[in-house]
């Protein structure tokens, strides 16, 4: 468990999956996720029976943003895990609207990169943030990662293409 002064990152447990159900069927998150069809239960039951594999064999990491109590209030992953070249992706989400701007996810991300950096030995961490996601955008910049391009209608949603702007935290930035 990575533990900070308001919140936990703790690893899946089994007591999560009606969390997970939810998150993961609620259409708002799935331009987010990449998501197009719901999840059952039975695959969320045994993708959580398989969230214990290692990062460096499955090249991914997804932990639970809990608050001091063990209460579940978003996810946080580490994707595209490249140990080669140094390098992961970071995606955030809180679940919740009115658990957004408290803090929980600024100080989830300070905990992830410290553990990308420090345990991962990663030079580099990123994240893919929609040009529309001012909060998102507003918290990865405040946490340092520069802004280095944009991917000109990179994601199609709803009918409309989507702006994708890349963001890029380097570990002696950091």
């Amino acid at each position: 468990m990575l533990t900070g002064k308001h919140i936990d990152l703790r690893a899946l447990e089994p007591e999560d999956l009606d969390f997970l159900f939810a998150v993961e069927n609620d259409e708002q998150f799935w331009e987010i996720s990449g998501t197009q069809t719901p999840f059952s239960k039975e695959i969320l039951r045994k993708y959580l029976h398989n969230a214990h594999r290692d990062i460096y064999e499955v090249k991914q990491l997804r932990l639970v943003i809990a608050r001091k109590n063990g209460d579940p209030l978003g996810l946080i992953d580490v994707f595209d895990f490249d140990p080669k070249n140094f390098r992961a992706g970071i995606g955030i989400l809180i679940s919740a609207s009115e658990n957004r701007g408290k803090g929980y996810g600024k100080e989830a991300l300070q905990l992830l990169c410290n553990y990308c950096f420090d345990h991962l030995n990663l030079h580099q961490v990123y994240a893919n943030v929609s040009e529309e996601n001012g909060e998102s955008r507003l918290l990865f910049e405040n946490q340092g990662f520069q802004k280095i391009g944009i991917k000109k209608d990179w994601n199609y949603s709803k009918g409309n293409f989507k702006n994708i702007i890349l963001y890029q935290l380097l570990a002696h930035v950091h």
